[in-house]
């Protein structure tokens, strides 16, 4: 019964679980942002591109 209420309160370890939800946290946010916003992102980077082509072949 002692080992197990020794079990209870023993924190060691608990820094490392917190960061390691706290990372997948973030991961799932930044994800989700980039889900959301990957249409637009492909939009700009689609018109980047063509801006980049149609000056190179009026630059030849």
């Amino acid at each position: 019964m002692q080992q197990l209420k020794h079990f209870w309160k023993d924190e060691e370890g608990a820094t490392a679980i917190e960061y390691g939800l706290i990372a997948g946290l973030v991961s799932i946010v930044i994800i989700g942002g980039l889900l959301v916003l990957s249409p637009q992102l492909k939009a700009i980077f689609d018109n980047i591109g063509s801006a980049v082509t149609s000056a190179n072949t009026k630059s030849q």
